[in-house]
């Protein structure tokens, strides 16, 4: 097995806080709201949400995959950082045992954040990751980060 890390920063004008509460509290509200042609669904199918919990992930009609279940390592409301790992779905495919990610979303003086991202992508066997598999992948994560981003500063009551 062999594992391939991967790290990014993203900027944001929206506060760390609001962001936290978006994409690790909240996104089984807020992200079929934002992206429907991307996912169908989000649900916890196992425990209540905080760290050991099993979420269920369904993918909109002519996705790619069908499905994803994630387990949640990490949430820690006041450092603002959530991390989980993606144990089942097609995404996997027969290539990979699993997928972690851990973001922290950092505060920055003007009000905004900064979102630190680390994936690991655990392989089986020698398989190896191309790169332009893993820049598909984060550019689709990082289409949603936009969209949660947008939704929340059009609703800052949100």
């Amino acid at each position: 097995m062999g594992v391939f890390t991967y790290e990014e920063e993203v900027t944001s004008t929206v506060p760390a806080h609001r962001l936290f509460k978006a994409i690790a509290l909240e996104s089984d509200i807020i992200i079929p709201k934002v992206a429907p042609h991307a996912i169908k669904s989000s649900e916890i199918i196992e425990g209540d949400g905080g760290p050991g919990s099993i979420k269920k992930i369904t993918f909109a009609e002519g996705s790619q995959f069908k499905y994803v279940k994630h387990k949640i390592e990490k949430l820690d409301k006041e450092s603002f950082t959530y991390g989980y790992t993606i144990i089942d779905g097609d995404a996997l495919a027969h290539t990979l045992e699993k997928i972690s990610y851990e973001t922290k979303f950092v505060p920055i003086p003007d009000g905004g954040c900064i979102c630190k991202g680390i994936s690991k992508y655990y392989t089986k066997g020698d398989f190896e990751i191309k790169e332009e598999d893993i820049k598909v992948g984060k550019e689709k994560a990082r289409g949603m980060f936009k969209a949660i981003e947008a939704y929340l500063l059009a609703n800052p009551d949100a």
